[in-house]
């Protein structure tokens, strides 16, 4: 079963939740994960990708969009539409619903920040999962 965990950022955490995406999408990747990253829109993807490139100095991530890139050369996907292609690893959701390919992942990470939408949003997700018999983590940073 899906693995489901929640990130949540306290008011005192720098930050938000596409910068903290990209610090997990780093530590997945450096153990070896492929990662798709699920957004709510084309111009989320692309702000993504661009803090992608910037994440750390000595560090490279290979990353694209899911409709620009050969996804057999590109361990990070980012996409905001229905589908995430073959991706099965671990997903790192932003979008505001629970995305319908979910469930084929080993692991989801969903990561909330101080903004109120964001949060509320999360809440439901939250009670999607748990009423669907997910078990959930929480981790407050």
């Amino acid at each position: 079963m899906t693995q489901v965990d929640f990130y949540i950022l306290g008011e005192q955490s720098a930050g938000d939740r596409f910068q903290l995406a990209c610090r997990i999408v780093d530590k997945a990747w450096q153990q070896g994960h492929r990662v798709y990253l699920h957004t709510n829109s084309d111009a989320e993807s692309r702000h993504l990708d661009k803090l992608l490139w910037t994440q750390r100095e000595e560090s490279f991530i290979p990353h694209g969009l899911i409709s620009e890139s050969d996804s057999t050369l590109t361990p990070v996907l980012i996409g905001h539409n229905e589908q995430a292609g073959d991706e099965h690893d671990v997903l790192v959701n932003l979008a505001a619903g629970v995305p319908p390919f979910f469930s084929r992942f080993s692991r989801v990470a969903e990561l909330i920040d101080q903004d109120p939408a964001v949060r509320e949003a999360g809440r439901s997700r939250y009670r999607t999962y748990r009423d669907r018999g997910y078990t959930l983590n929480t981790h407050n940073l």
